[in-house]
């Protein structure tokens, strides 16, 4: 399927016109809008059950472990280590934004997106491409990383400018970081998932798994109205520099992404979800963090950037791009 043609699939696959939906919605300013306590409990429901989905199919190629599984998930911890340093630099050579916000948005591009990857497996498998289960966990794996990453980033400016107090205060985040709650979630029924196996799935698999992609649907209407709320209320902020990095930046993560899951074996299915993790920026895990980490860095920047260009350009264009890319370096594995 050509690119044109997977680009049409994605955006009129359900999950994408009830983003859009949401996205238009809001930039009219309609008054439609859900309750915070409701977007959270959807964002809970999806975890759990892509925890629990990739638990399961995990558990079901346990006897199968072999270096190709191995490398991806230290493949997945690489990159996001790696990526936001990339960012850093590229925030550092094309924008004026202060040091704490290149550390902030750094972090969120290192990270990954749940929904996103979501999204992206939704896609191939309407499209009848094979994934492999352990990507679910590649994908808990690259949550962390990235943050620690601007961590470091933000201690060594620190102690630049001469401020060593403030950046040895920042060892206790850690704790805070690895018991967010989304990674505990993710983490937490990803092993449930691997423990209770596709037996144990069956009991509760009419509310886990069959409703799926309704709440996922309901849950990108939210996000569409929040995105275009973003995009609004931050039109000062929001440089061409800064939007233009919000394009460029997932392509060129996508593409290390898919060179390296080629690199080591991956099949194309397995590439372009590593392609996708890497092109994605988290929205929900970082925030947290960076709100504890570096208080100073400016929300309107990197939730704008991660939230209301990043997140539809994946939506949009991105996941067929990284699809198409992937099946064409998978080629060099045959």
């Amino acid at each position: 399927m050509d690119m044109l043609a997977q680009s049409l699939a994605v955006l009129t696959a359900p999950a994408s016109l009830f983003f859009i939906l949401g996205f238009f919605a809001a930039y009219f300013r309609s008054d439609l809008s859900f309750p915070e306590s409701i977007g959270k409990a959807m964002a809970i429901f999806l975890m759990v059950s892509i925890g629990l989905k990739g638990g399961v199919s995990l558990s079901q190629s346990l006897e199968q472990v072999n270096a190709v599984m191995i490398y991806a998930c230290l493949m997945g911890l690489a990159l996001s280590f790696l990526i936001p340093v990339l960012a850093y630099g590229f925030l550092n050579l094309t924008t004026r934004i202060e040091m704490p916000d290149k550390v902030a948005v750094a972090a969120h591009y290192g990270s990954v997106s749940v929904v996103t990857f979501v999204t992206a497996m939704a896609v191939l498998e309407e499209m009848g491409i094979d994934f492999s289960g352990y990507m679910l966990a590649v994908m808990a794996l690259m949550e962390a990383p990235a943050i620690l990453s601007a961590l470091y980033l933000y201690r060594r400016a620190l102690a630049r400018a001469g401020e060593t107090e403030r950046a040895a205060d920042q060892g206790h985040l850690l704790r805070e970081i690895f018991f967010n709650g989304s990674i505990v979630l993710i983490v937490g029924s990803f092993l449930i998932g691997v423990f209770i196996g596709q037996e144990g799935l069956e009991p509760i698999k009419p509310f886990f798994m069959d409703p799926f992609r309704g709440v996922l649907c309901l849950f990108l209407l939210d996000i569409g109205l929040q995105a275009a709320r973003r995009l609004r209320e931050s039109k000062g902020a929001m440089k061409a520099p800064l939007v233009a990095f919000g394009i460029y930046m997932p392509i060129f993560s996508a593409v290390i992404g898919a060179l390296a899951g080629a690199w080591i074996g991956l099949s194309a299915g397995d590439i372009a979800l590593l392609a996708t993790l890497s092109a994605s920026a988290s929205y929900i895990v970082v925030p947290a963090a960076m709100r504890l980490a570096v208080p100073e860095s400016n929300p309107a920047i990197y939730m704008t950037l991660s939230l209301a260009i990043t997140f539809p350009f994946n939506i949009i264009v991105g996941i067929p791009l990284y699809i198409n890319l992937a099946e064409y370096v998978s080629g060099w594995i045959q």
